[in-house]
């Protein structure tokens, strides 16, 4: 009949070629192929800007917090302009709006 060397050594691997030249292009170009590896990449895109703006606010919130610790004129005006509050010698003038 056959000789099992000439399925393992000649065949097998023509069937596999045949396989992949097929498989590949059906999987690269289906749904979960290249369109969603570039939608992955666009999301990924998006995600590492908003870690890069947020890196940034952590950033300048660390400032302010050590400003605040350290620097008694920025504690008055945090007090004045976030919380409204005015000395006790001051005399505060409401004009309607």
């Amino acid at each position: 009949m056959f000789d099992r060397t000439l399925i393992g050594e000649r065949l097998l691997p023509v069937a596999i070629l045949a396989l992949a030249v097929v498989s590949v292009p059906v999987m690269v170009l289906s749904e979960d192929g290249l369109a969603r590896l570039e939608t992955l990449r666009a999301e990924k895109a998006r995600a590492d800007e908003e870690a890069s703006r947020l890196a940034e606010r952590i950033h300048r919130l660390r400032s302010d917090v050590q400003r605040v610790k350290n620097d008694p004129s920025a504690v008055e005006r945090v007090a004045r302009d976030q919380l409204g509050l005015v000395r006790r010698t001051e005399i505060v003038y409401q004009f309607g709006r």
